[in-house]
């Protein structure tokens, strides 16, 4: 995989993705937000430690909500579906179905509207 194309898998809004590449640049996403903030725990309390491993942890969920957006939206053009409703990600109780639904529910096999395959951005 080319460093563009690791770019446009977490940044980029066109095209499709797959059931495992959505599954696991999600948990990629988790596993970091999950290490920043146990380095934050860790920190003694006011320390400049502290404060770097509590920015760092308020950086990459910016990040984090941006790129699960753009991944989402990947994830439902895969199934011929507008990017919008990417928002369920974010509604609470119907996040955890609707993430659940998007790596479990193949996509279209063929192409679509948004992309001739899964895992590229739409030429």
């Amino acid at each position: 995989m080319q460093k563009g194309q690791i770019f446009w898998l977490f940044f980029g809004f066109s095209g499709r993705v797959s059931r495992a590449a959505f599954f696991l640049a999600g948990l990629l996403l988790a596993i970091l937000q999950a290490f920043t903030l146990y380095r934050f725990t860790l920190a003694p309390e006011g320390s400049g430690a502290s404060g770097v491993w509590a920015l760092s942890f308020w950086a990459l969920f910016f990040v984090s909500v941006f790129s699960s957006v753009a991944l989402g939206v990947k994830r439902l053009h895969d199934f011929g579906k507008p990017g919008i409703f990417a928002v369920t990600l974010f509604i609470p109780m119907v996040s955890i179905v609707a993430f659940i639904a998007l790596c479990v529910f193949p996509g279209h096999a063929g192409a679509n509207e948004y992309g001739d395959r899964t895992n590229a951005p739409k030429d």
